[in-house]
Parts: C-alpha cells; structure tokens; sequence
C-alpha cells in the first residue's frame, strides 16, 4: 500500500483588505470553495494578524503522488483565478 501526502504552501496578498475582518472574509470564502471543490484540508498557518497578507497551507492525501500533484496544481489555478487575492509564492511538497 502507498501513501503520496501533498503540501502546499501559499503566500497570498489581499490589496482590497483594511481590515482583518475584511481579511477573514476573503480567506473563509477562499478556504470553503478549495475544501468543497478538492477535498483539501485548509489553514491559515502565519501572518494572522497582517490585514493584506496572509499564509495558507493545503494539504492533499492519496495513494498517488501525481494525483496529488494534480489535484494541488488545480487548487493553485482557482486561487489565481479568484480576484481578490494575488499569489506571491507557493510551494508544493511531496511527502
């Protein structure tokens, strides 16, 4: 039996945000679309307390890693595709 577990690392900036109420909104429309399309498990791992940036963490489990890739490469595609938010960096990691 294989396991392939796939991490994502986003730094994401929110030009819109004055607030982190404002910011919170983004991230839990973001967070809920990505756990409802691909199953992800989603975080906000660092900056909780910047109003434009923020550091979310996708994590994906399957028994292949280019299923997880894949899966990842298209979580990556709709948070571009969202235009609130713009990707600074990213990272994906298999383990």
């Amino acid at each position: 039996m294989s396991v392939a577990i796939g991490l994502c690392t986003i730094e994401l900036f929110i030009a819109d945000s004055q607030s982190l109420k404002d910011k919170r909104q983004v991230l839990l429309s973001l967070k809920d679309r990505l756990r409802q399309k691909f199953n992800l498990s989603v975080a906000e791992i660092e900056d909780q307390d910047l109003w434009q940036k923020a550091v979310l963490a996708l994590a994906c489990v399957a028994n292949d890693g280019r299923h997880v890739n894949q899966v990842l490469d298209q979580a990556l595609n709709l948070i571009r595709s969202h235009s609130v938010v713009e990707i600074v960096q990213s990272r994906i990691e298999l383990l």
